[in-house]
């Protein structure tokens, strides 16, 4: 079991969310947006305001930023966007701090998940490109590319896990992460600096830090 001040009770398990938390990913997000947004003569992003919009479920988002759904189906534009990113995707890494967060909870014999709103096998091709699959005992991906949100599959997981959910820490950085670990009854950390703004995160009420190297120095001391 592993403390630390800013947590509610000791956990035994971490859940890790994905894209903007382990992955730095973000910035591309917001790249490949503004070309579908470009293409439709809507205004482009930049990365604060792509962080203040940025919501669950995906097809929200896409209605705040002025796309007409009506005219254009959410299917055809998430396609879109996903086939642009799933091209440059390996121009990004893993976050400041990843690798070293990873390795300090699996030295402490803490076991560790994925759980993430991403294309499932597609998930776990990057966590082998990256060489971290090994860390993970169990990986939850979505079975398609829409992003609608993670609840389901983490109810699902928490069925079979086989702990209390007080002793899971789910580690996010979107306020759907949040909602998540209050379905899950798990505790929460979110982490800034991924898709959603730290303004945002600050009204979930769970401990923010501002990045995930900033969490693994001081809980982990990586």
């Amino acid at each position: 079991m592993l403390k630390a001040d800013f947590l509610e009770a000791p956990v035994s398990r971490v859940v890790w969310d994905w894209n903007g938390t382990l992955f730095n990913d973000a910035w591309l997000c917001m790249d490949v947006m503004n070309g579908l947004l470009r293409e439709h003569e809507l205004p482009l992003l930049t990365l604060e305001r792509y962080q203040r919009v940025f919501d669950f479920p995906v097809v929200d988002y896409y209605r705040r930023l002025g796309f007409d759904l009506e005219r254009h189906s959410f299917e055809a534009l998430g396609t879109a966007f996903i086939k642009e990113y799933e091209r440059r995707r390996l121009e990004c890494d893993l976050h400041d701090g990843a690798l070293q967060a990873l390795t300090s909870l699996a030295r402490a014999g803490v076991p560790q998940s994925v759980l993430s709103a991403y294309e499932h096998s597609t998930l776990v091709s990057l966590l082998r490109h990256f060489e971290i699959y090994g860390f993970f005992d169990h990986v939850t991906g979505s079975d398609d590319h829409y992003a609608a949100g993670k609840i389901d599959k983490a109810l699902m997981w928490m069925r079979k896990a086989n702990c209390s959910p007080k002793d899971i820490l789910l580690i996010g950085d979107t306020a759907h992460d949040a909602e998540v670990a209050a379905a899950m009854g798990a505790q929460c950390v979110l982490l800034a600096g991924g898709n959603q703004h730290e303004d945002r995160l600050r009204e979930c009420g769970r401990p923010l830090f501002p990045s995930l190297r900033v969490l693994a120095d001081r809980w982990l001391g990586s």
